[in-house]
């Protein structure tokens, strides 16, 4: 957990954003390793205009908090109990169209992948990848753009 002067500035950071007219993108984060998740938390709230709205640790607690918070990028594992990624991602699509959806996972299987991108994911980065590419990733999926780890890429 963040301390309480952290998201004190960060608070103050998205507000000030809002204020610019700058619109604070709503994230929801869906893994089961908790440390792994709380990383990824840090990664994306340390930017300005990302805020994390929901968390989940399971397939079936994703695809709830995804339907209460309508969020507008979903952080996705593909690896998860009681529902894998590719499920939670079809029955996002189904109430929550407009949220955007970005595989996190550490399954590098071309197949899985094109899996993924086929449920309308707009994105997919390797677990192993994400402190390099996962800013990146969020900023080119919430514009519209596709996005794959450069492992990937030439699979694709």
């Amino acid at each position: 957990m963040m301390n309480a002067a952290i998201e004190e500035d960060m608070s103050l950071l998205n507000s000030m954003n809002q204020d610019l007219g700058t619109a604070t993108a709503r994230i929801l984060l869906v893994d089961d390793f908790e440390p792994f998740r709380e990383l990824v938390s840090l990664l994306l709230q340390n930017e300005v205009g990302f805020e994390i709205v929901a968390e989940a640790s399971d397939g079936l607690e994703g695809v709830r908090k995804a339907r209460e918070s309508k969020p507008d990028l979903v952080v996705l594992d593909m690896d998860l109990p009681f529902l894998n990624g590719i499920e939670v991602a079809r029955q996002i699509r189904l109430f929550s169209p407009d949220s955007t959806i970005l595989f996190l996972s550490g399954n590098n299987d071309s197949e899985l992948v094109r899996e993924a991108l086929k449920t309308g994911a707009h994105g997919y980065v390797l677990k192993f990848d994400a402190v390099d590419d996962l800013l990146d990733a969020a900023k080119a999926v919430l514009s519209g753009k596709r996005f794959v780890s450069r492992r990937l890429e030439s699979d694709m």
